[in-house]
């Protein structure tokens, strides 16, 4: 268990660099080097990123800046929760939307 830990440590810290290191992190973990620890936040980091993109959009209609800053502290929020967990070697699912991201991505 620890190894698997430790051989996906560096994918999944990747994963919640912005978008595109979720991506990346995709392609790192691919078959030969597979991780559930990386794929656990791989699934996580790339939800926070799709929901922040998707409620901003919306959001971002209303013009009002009290809507926009409680959005952005929620997904920081979120972000922190997952990226200390993936520093610590943790599963920890983010709260509220977690478990939607394991099930909506568990081909990853």
């Amino acid at each position: 268990m620890q190894n698997n830990i430790e051989k996906g440590k560096t994918t999944a810290i990747v994963s919640y660099f912005t978008i595109i290191g979720s991506i990346v992190a995709v392609f790192m973990n691919q078959e030969e080097n597979r991780s559930e620890f990386a794929s656990f936040h791989i699934r996580q980091s790339l939800g926070i990123f799709l929901t922040w993109a998707l409620f901003g959009y919306f959001v971002g209609n209303f013009d009002s800046w009290i809507m926009s800053t409680a959005l952005y502290v929620m997904i920081f929020l979120l972000w922190i929760y997952g990226f200390l967990g993936a520093l610590t070697g943790e599963k920890r699912i983010v709260p509220i939307v977690g478990e939607l991201y394991q099930k909506a991505f568990k081909n990853m």
